[in-house]
């Protein structure tokens, strides 16, 4: 009864994370980061990169972000015309700029980022108990099926089928599972493991982690007790997140403790205030770490 019980709800569980998997519409960026249409007309007539740059570079002076491209330009996506916020990237295949994006997943038909990733974990973890489940009900019997204790019917077939089905979707399933955990550990997308994001000191890598358990936390959510439940309980907006060299700069502590925090991530660890002067923000405080750069290569499209 009790096996019966955890199949059950194992099973509930996994269909429910794959629907909000499924059918969470990827977070885009919000309207502050979208030129106005004095610099969109501005920036379209302008020819020049540099002049273009100085045009985002004056309309993200008061924007909360922290990364650039590998030559030091604001990310800028001319698609969507807007500003991208950090780790927020372009998917070519749902032809909009997903926050926090991790990659497009052809499994799901969606893009898995800042809104459904925590789904995407659940899904991945059910997924793997519901295997196990089926492996270990079936085990009994391919034991006998290589021992010729089962009955010669056709039945034995089905058996053998259905047991090296679940055990490799398990052991396929356990590989990216295991990633997945690695990467919440070190607060990472999947896109940030193969470029990593640029701050104003250059690349690196572990630029947005806090430690294992405030990066638990940004993904998972304060409250313990839903973690295991497939409802949104990410922590942020998507567009602004706490980074280690900000948080670690002197002078940036300075100024935000002169600033009311507007969000927090648990644990007296706060997000940057916003908006940021252009003093404050310590992205955009020297004009000489801006040149000029051609467009970035944003257009991510990769299976999971």
């Amino acid at each position: 009864v009790v096996y019966l019980v955890v199949f059950h709800l194992s099973f509930v569980m996994f269909v429910w994370s794959y629907w909000k998997t499924i059918f969470t519409f990827p977070a885009s960026p919000s309207n502050e980061f979208c030129l106005s249409k004095a610099d969109k007309e501005q920036y379209e007539k302008e020819e020049r990169p540099e002049s273009q740059q100085e045009i985002l570079r004056r309309a993200a002076k008061d924007l909360p972000i922290y990364t650039t491209t590998a030559s030091r330009a604001i990310r800028y996506c001319d698609r969507c015309q807007l500003i991208k916020p950090d780790r927020c990237h372009h998917c070519s295949a749902c032809d909009v700029c997903v926050l926090k994006m991790d990659h497009h997943c052809p499994w799901v038909n969606n893009c898995v980022g800042f809104s459904n990733y925590k789904f995407f974990l659940l899904f991945l973890m059910y997924s793997l108990l519901y295997c196990l489940f089926v492996a270990a009900t079936v085990l009994q019997y391919f034991i006998k099926f290589w021992t010729n204790e089962l009955p010669d019917t056709h039945a034995k077939f089905h058996v053998l089928f259905l047991f090296f089905v679940a055990a490799m979707f398990f052991i396929s399933i356990l590989s990216l599972f295991s990633y997945h955990c690695w990467l919440v550990g070190k607060n990472r997308s999947t896109i940030e493991t193969f470029r990593a994001p640029t701050f104003r000191n250059g690349p690196d890598k572990n630029g947005f982690s806090l430690g294992c358990s405030k990066n638990l936390r940004q993904v998972f959510g304060d409250e313990k007790k839903y973690w295991l439940l497939p409802i949104f309980t990410s922590l942020g907006d998507g567009c602004n997140f706490p980074t280690r060299l900000v948080i670690m700069d002197p002078e940036q502590l300075t100024v935000s403790s002169q600033n009311e925090p507007a969000k927090s991530s648990g644990a007296n660890q706060s997000f940057p205030p916003r908006p940021l002067s252009e003093s404050q923000n310590r992205l955009l405080a020297s004009d000489s770490q801006w040149v000029e750069s051609g467009p970035e290569e944003e257009n991510v499209k990769s299976g999971s």
